[in-house]
């Protein structure tokens, strides 16, 4: 049962996650772009504070979940340690997602916070070119994680 909890967590963690990186790349961006730069970057920015703020949710739950997952199937091992390949390829991929999610968070998206205050649309356009890029790359990753685990 509490295997079960903790799946059913991570699952809806990392469909939020992954779910919001693929709304916001093949569907968001692409409307927004028909808006002039100010209105694009503040409304990108708002789109982006709170779904990171969520996606920051979601890594904690999907790590703690994951871990918690080990864990119990450790302990249901009677204390013999084996993890399937499968788990170890999504862990380590999973590690390198939350490493690009805090690039994002504190580099690109801290300098388009600072673009939207002081009005430097030029600026925040490139801070969301940065960021546009990143969750390529993370959706690519997630992507991989996904096919792997469900394949495997």
């Amino acid at each position: 049962m509490l295997y079960n909890a903790l799946k059913l967590a991570h699952v809806l963690s990392i469909t939020v996650w992954i779910g919001g990186m693929a709304f916001a790349h093949f569907f968001l961006r692409p409307a927004v772009q028909e808006l002039e730069p100010p209105q694009r970057v503040r409304l990108m920015h708002g789109v982006l504070r709170r779904f990171f703020a969520a996606v920051a949710v979601a890594v904690v739950v999907a790590l703690s979940t994951g871990l918690g997952m080990i864990g119990t199937v450790s302990v249901l091992s009677e204390g013999a340690f084996s993890m399937p390949r499968d788990w170890s390829i999504m862990a380590t991929l999973g590690v390198v997602m939350m490493g690009i999610f805090a690039y994002l968070y504190f580099a690109p998206f801290t300098r388009l916070e600072h673009a939207v205050a002081a009005a430097d649309w030029p600026r925040g356009g490139q801070a969301l070119a940065r960021i546009r890029a990143g969750v390529g790359v993370n959706l690519a990753i997630g992507t991989v994680i996904v096919v792997v685990t469900l394949l495997m």
